[in-house]
């Protein structure tokens, strides 16, 4: 017992010694895959791209409606401290069957690289996902309160400190998590097959989950830990509930009318407290229109992560994955908090405006609308770049001459065009028929050719044009996934040739289709006797055929002669052009949410500072919901059309929201607290008067009484 007392009065550097074990563990719990979370949705679980959005939204709304119960759990029941463990054993659990979920190996019997029972891993994944957000429940309302309850009176200043490293790392946490979870999804492994390793990018943060549980659970006897005392929440849920039953009740007009409706609690509540609940909704009714800007905010773990997907990630000699691009945010954040406290928000005072804090919210909101207008602009120049598939009534073809002499070739509705030797016309040609006859003008030959509806397809010319046979191979009819490219071989020569990673593939044919990441690839062509290297630089989300010509030479300069068709254009639009819209709703989070929180924190009375963090984070909550209602019923085919239609409802919401806030008064909880403290000791105070004078009637009463009986 003395050796806990020791140590629970040791401190370092004016701080107590259990502090360090709360950061360590914040630190933990902080790096959670989520950055990565909507892409398993998307190519490891095969969901489109509405439901991984609405998944993932659902998810992040339950994040935010869980601490809710694990705040009361805590205050009435646990403690923060037994809360803080049980529930973080919980979030680790669920972790660990999140990383379970994308071993692919679990129901891949054929060995393909694809699960053959999809049923299993989404039953595991979305288990584990409600683990995690019970988890974090109990995570995110204690430790925070849990890591304020160690200091003692004269670590005022210290204590402050803390709550400042405290967000801090919870944006550090956030930053290495954004940075290292997609680079371990970028990995390839597997049993049998090699896949994209989202096993280690969600087991590593499990790993880093238990380290942080076992460290905080060490520093245990060091802790100060606070009894269970109630929660307000209930109290007021309480007050309410009576106020409205009572109200109820006394219906009729027979009743005369009270200034509020939360007068009908005096009855039963004192009216301190109904005084603390009416400033509460006052406020709360400000937050009504809130969640419009996390309905926006919140997207760029969705959507404009599956925009990056379809945009250039190459920054010379750092290649940055769709899903890393968030790490714009942390990092921006940690720059502009300081900046606006130090220098924007002073400069705006010293200019004679008042930018009062509701003021800075509507700036905010204003701001996220902008970002999303960017996020629009963005998304109309990647649709540029992106191929025109073929619709269920039409077909499309290419011609790839695989000879040594250039073609004239005549197509129905067409004119008469020149195919080079060993390359194919300049693009997909668009046709309504299902068969067309193809012309050539030297030597004057014609053939009929089947098209199969809504496919894109390569017509194969091969350097005997009076070959018997003409392949028409089916081409790839969608980007390829995850940046990756697709490529295929064609083989032009008399003989059959063997490509590495590709196989054996004969006179005249097509390989399959392999997807080949970005940056240098090196394949090997042989014959049996002879061996070619050739090698090519790859973008992102392309797709090539490559074509061995049938005047193909074996040697050192072999490879010259191999020659690339683009049938999709790699992306090309810069990821770099995502940073603004980054940058705005960055812009917009700190001044709406860092104000916001201050804003509710001055205007709640000193013992309902709860009760608003609980509004806020319900108006997150019900953001994450919006844009999954959004997202399955207005099914906008134009992702564009979509990003500019939450633009506009935000700007919608940021007018009402000014109005509202041009019409509320500023109040001093502490004044109108003291208020009513003062009325209730006047009442007292008279009280005990009355008391007094009665108890004076009586004594009198009985000393008479004595008096009468000693004469008697």
């Amino acid at each position: 017992m003395a050796l806990i007392l020791c140590l629970y009065e040791q401190e370092v550097c004016g701080y107590p010694l259990s502090i360090f074990f709360i950061v360590f563990c914040t630190l933990g719990i902080t790096t959670v895959a989520l950055s990565v979370l909507v892409l398993y949705f998307r190519y490891f679980l095969r969901f489109d791209d509405d439901l991984a959005t609405s998944i993932y939204h659902t998810f992040v709304a339950l994040c935010y409606l869980t601490p809710i119960l694990g705040a009361i759990v805590a205050d009435s029941w646990l403690g923060k401290f037994k809360t803080i463990i049980y529930l973080s054993i919980v979030y680790a659990i669920g972790q660990v069957v999140m990383a379970v979920s994308a071993i692919h190996d679990i129901t891949d019997t054929d060995r393909d690289g694809t699960p053959d029972n999809l049923t299993l891993h989404i039953v595991l994944s979305m288990v584990g996902l409600l683990l995690i957000a019970l988890g974090t429940g109990g995570i995110k309302p204690c430790v925070a309160a849990f890591g304020g309850d160690q200091f003692q009176d004269h670590q005022a200043k210290q204590r402050s400190t803390f709550f400042s490293v405290f967000y801090l790392c919870i944006n550090g946490g956030s930053l290495l998590s954004t940075i290292i979870t997609p680079i371990l999804r970028g990995q390839e492994c597997g049993i049998h097959s090699q896949q994209k390793c989202y096993p280690l990018a969600f087991g590593v943060p499990a790993a880093l989950m238990v380290v942080a549980l076992v460290v905080f659970i060490i520093g245990s006897g060091m802790y100060h830990k606070t009894e269970p005392q109630g929660n307000i929440m209930l109290d007021v849920c309480k007050c309410i509930g009576f106020a409205i039953k009572n109200r109820f009740r006394h219906r009729s007009s027979s009743y005369p009318k009270r200034m509020h409706w939360m007068d009908w609690a005096e009855e039963k509540h004192e009216k301190l407290l109904i005084a603390q609940i009416k400033m509460v909704l006052k406020v709360l009714f400000l937050y009504i229109p809130l969640p419009m800007f996390w309905t926006l905010f919140d997207q760029k773990g969705s959507r404009w992560t599956l925009q990056a997907t379809t945009m250039d990630g190459n920054f010379g000699s750092l290649i940055l994955q769709p899903d890393q691009m968030q790490t714009v945010n942390p990092i921006l954040i940690l720059t502009l908090v300081p900046i606006m406290d130090s220098v924007v928000y002073p400069l705006i005072k010293k200019c004679g405006l008042n930018f009062t804090p509701l003021r800075r919210m509507t700036v905010g909101m204003f701001l996220a609308a902008m970002a999303f207008v960017a996020a629009a602009l963005v998304q109309i120049q990647i649709d540029k770049t992106l191929p025109t598939f073929p619709s269920s009534s039409q077909s499309q073809l290419k011609l790839l001459n695989m000879g040594s002499i250039p073609l004239t070739v005549t197509l129905p509705n067409n004119d008469p065009f020149v195919i080079e030797a060993a390359t194919a016309s300049a693009n997909y040609l668009t046709f309504e028929e299902e068969s067309i006859q193809v012309s050539f003008q030297s030597p004057a030959i014609s053939r009929t050719i089947s098209l199969a509806k809504n496919k894109r397809q390569t017509l194969l010319i091969p350097s005997n044009l009076s070959a018997p046979m003409w392949e028409v191979t089916d081409d790839v009819m969608a980007k390829p996934e995850q940046g990756a490219n697709a490529i295929r071989f064609v083989n032009g020569m008399a003989g059959a040739v063997n490509v590495s990673t590709f196989g054996s593939i004969d006179y005249s044919s097509a390989s399959n289709y392999s997807l080949i990441s970005n940056g240098k690839a090196t394949f090997t062509i042989t014959n049996g006797a002879n061996t070619c290297e050739y090698s090519r630089e790859f973008g992102f989300g392309s797709s090539y055929t490559l074509l061995i010509p049938s005047h193909f030479v074996w040697g050192p300069t072999c490879s010259e002669s191999i020659s690339g068709v683009e049938d999709i254009q790699p992306n090309s639009f810069h990821m770099g052009w995502q940073i603004p819209q980054y940058f705005l709703i960055t812009c917009g989070e700190v001044v709406f949410s860092v104000t916001g929180l201050e804003f509710s924190y001055s205007q709640a009375p000193s013992n309902m500072k709860a009760v608003l963090q609980a509004g806020w984070l319900f108006t997150v909550a019900i953001g994450n919901f919006i844009v999954l209602i959004v997202a399955e019923i207005a099914q906008i085919e134009e992702q564009w059309a979509e990003f500019v239609l939450f633009a506009s409802l935000l700007v919608a919401v940021c007018v009402i929201f000014s109005i509202m806030a041009y019409f509320y008064t500023y109040m001093d909880p502490a004044e109108i607290e003291a208020q009513f403290r003062d009325k209730d000791g006047t009442e007292e105070s008279d009280k005990e008067e009355l008391q007094m004078q009665k108890k004076d009637f009586v004594d009198h009463h009985n000393e008479d009484d004595e008096a009468k009986q000693s004469k008697m």
